[in-house]
């Protein structure tokens, strides 16, 4: 074998090490029976009248649980490097920071016009 196959084969080799090991089938079934889970207790909420309170903070809760685990296992944030977290994770905090900033505007304005 020459010393340019050796050396292609060990890069190869060192390529594949580097890799993070991604979950087999039965965690993605274990990550969709929770999602089934969470879906089941928002239809609950919804439909239990002595929450009808707390509707909206458990709903918020309950769908951030679930957009967690979708883009940490499906979009497979958990097992990518940080930076590309980073990337993903930075935009939506300036999205939630922008709808948090407008709705308080549109509140004051509408308090102070009408």
């Amino acid at each position: 074998m020459s010393e340019a196959t050796q050396t292609a084969g060990a890069i190869a080799t060192h390529d594949h090490a580097d890799q993070p090991h991604h979950p087999g089938a039965g965690i993605y079934l274990i990550v969709a029976l929770f999602l089934c889970v969470l879906t089941a207790m928002e239809i609950t909420v919804f439909y239990v009248p002595a929450l009808k309170t707390v509707i909206v903070p458990v709903l918020l809760v309950l769908a951030a649980a679930k957009f967690a685990l979708i883009a940490m296992f499906f979009m497979h944030l958990k097992y990518d490097s940080w930076t590309l977290s980073g990337i993903f994770i930075f935009p939506l905090f300036i999205a939630a920071f922008m709808l948090a900033s407008l709705m308080m505007l549109f509140a004051y304005l509408a308090h102070h016009l009408a």
